[in-house]
């Protein structure tokens, strides 16, 4: 018998932490990508293809979902595998 308090959660703190840093990023690169509208409806503003719109923004959401991809991947490996064997 296991006196042992086993945890029933399958994330870690430290999963947590990157899935926050991730969404943090995320919210980050959609706020690089917002803006650059005119304001008068029937004029053209060259500014929405600013290279921090075209690319540097895209970038930045793509590097929030590798890093939110990675929290829900990553597996401590400090802790052993508590599962049972099978009888």
């Amino acid at each position: 018998m296991n006196t042992k308090t086993e945890s029933l959660f399958v994330f870690t703190r430290k999963n947590y932490l990157l899935l926050l840093a991730g969404i943090a990023v995320l919210i980050m690169g959609y706020l690089l990508m917002s803006g650059g509208g005119s304001k008068d409806p029937t004029k053209f503003s060259p500014e929405i293809f600013s290279p921090r719109r075209i690319t540097v923004a895209p970038l930045v959401v793509l590097a929030g979902y590798v890093i939110v991809g990675y929290a829900i991947m990553y597996k401590d490996r400090s802790h052993k595998n508590t599962g049972k064997k099978a009888a």
